[in-house]
């Protein structure tokens, strides 16, 4: 808990990394609270009050079906989370498992794994996750399914170039010598030194993955009407965006706020987890 005092202090140092700090947990808090922030029913229907302009009975206005947006996106912090949250746990184990064993037994074995990584990277991720999708069929599920299958390799790179460098260290040739099977030089001496440098970069790659699933919303393949997923709520929204701004306006706020908070966290975790990066600013 101490070390997790010092880093949130570190964080809390620096503005840039304190904005993404304070956003992030301020979408938590949001996202936590929705029944008692959202003003009304995030899927009721008012077709008295279609495209209302933003004013005090609709803080955000309303759209094309009467539906009140400033709750639409406080529901929408949950859905969020949900694929942040869906992501990271698969993402991190995969990646994390691809690379420290590919890094430590190397060999065909580290070449293989290694060309599949390098056919996944070789695609942007927004158009191989578009490709998962018409495969699976177009869902919140299936598309956080996709993301995660399109995410892993980076984190994948890192951990093999982490654990090349750890695998001549002393203490694992000491745990050779003591006879550890591989599996446990591994899982017990390489991962945990892997583990900070993945968790940043999870941290960094977080802004890809909201603007994915927003994309993948955006073109109708993601979370599916009338779910208030942010990228969702564009896309129904652009078709009267030159008379009602708001309806494109504040959910492409928040997207643009929680992926900048995610970016700033992740340079300030850097800092704070690598002291070289300290030295050379």
């Amino acid at each position: 808990m101490q070390a997790l005092w010092n880093i949130v202090r570190f964080l809390l140092k620096s503005p840039t990394s304190a904005f993404g700090l304070i956003v992030i947990a301020v979408l938590v808090i949001v996202a936590l609270l929705a029944p008692w922030i959202a003003t009304h029913d995030p899927y009721a229907q008012d077709l008295q009050n279609v495209l209302q302009a933003p004013g005090g009975a609709h803080l955000f206005g309303t759209d094309e079906l009467g539906r009140d947006i400033f709750s639409r996106i406080v529901w929408g912090t949950r859905i969020t989370l949900t694929i942040i949250f869906l992501v990271s746990i698969v993402v991190g184990p995969i990646g994390l498992a691809v690379g420290t064993t590919s890094g430590y037994i190397g060999g065909k074995f580290d070449t293989v794994m290694m060309r599949i990584t390098d056919i996944f990277l070789s695609f942007p991720s927004l158009i191989l996750s578009l490709a998962f999708v018409a495969a699976l069929g177009p869902s919140l599920n299936n598309a956080i399914i996709a993301i995660a299958l399109t995410s892993w390799p980076p984190i994948a790179r890192l951990a093999r170039a982490e654990t090349l460098t750890f695998r001549s260290a002393d203490y694992v040739a000491a745990a050779r010598l003591q006879g550890a099977s591989t599996g446990r030089i591994i899982f017990k001496s390489i991962v945990p030194m892997c583990l900070p440098s993945v968790l940043i970069r999870i941290t960094l790659n977080m802004a890809t993955v909201i603007l994915t699933a927003a994309g993948l919303g955006f073109l109708g393949l993601g979370a599916q009407p009338p779910m208030p997923e942010w990228g969702a709520m564009i896309a129904m929204g652009r078709r009267y965006m030159i008379d009602s701004w708001w309806l494109v306006t504040f959910p492409g706020i928040a997207i643009l706020c929680v992926s900048l908070a995610f970016n700033l966290l992740g340079d300030g975790l850097r800092d704070a987890l690598d002291p070289k990066q300290m030295n050379r600013k």
